[in-house]
């Protein structure tokens, strides 16, 4: 008679008692509308609600206007501040990219074309 190991015997006792979980009704209806095919409609916008078809340049600044009017415009504080920030920004890159191409020019010219 073959002996089995420790685990295997473990394995057995723990299996023995075991009932798999019962599928819920929300796993199942969820899964059966997975299945189902939709009917393809009219697009929607982001806002969920169905397009109206309209066209043209005043249909274009009337929604333009009414997106300008979500918009959170800054402050006079933060716009210099904003402002300051990029100045700050433009200026050190511009610097480095002064220096990095004065030492590739004095490298060429010297190193690579031995003028």
């Amino acid at each position: 008679m073959a002996r089995s190991s420790r685990s295997t015997r473990r394995k057995q006792r723990a299996t023995d008692g075991f009932q798999a979980p019962a599928q819920s009704g929300a796993a199942e209806r969820a899964r059966q509308r997975r299945r189902q095919v939709k009917p393809v409609g009219q697009p929607k916008s982001q806002a969920g609600a169905r397009r109206e078809p309209r066209a043209g340049v005043r249909a274009f600044a009337a929604e333009s206007w009414g997106e300008l009017k979500k918009v959170e415009w800054p402050g006079q504080r933060q716009l210099v501040s904003a402002t300051v920030v990029v100045i700050i920004a433009v200026a050190v890159v511009g610097a480095y990219l002064f220096v990095a191409d004065q030492a590739f020019k004095w490298f060429v010219q010297k190193v690579l074309l031995n003028a």
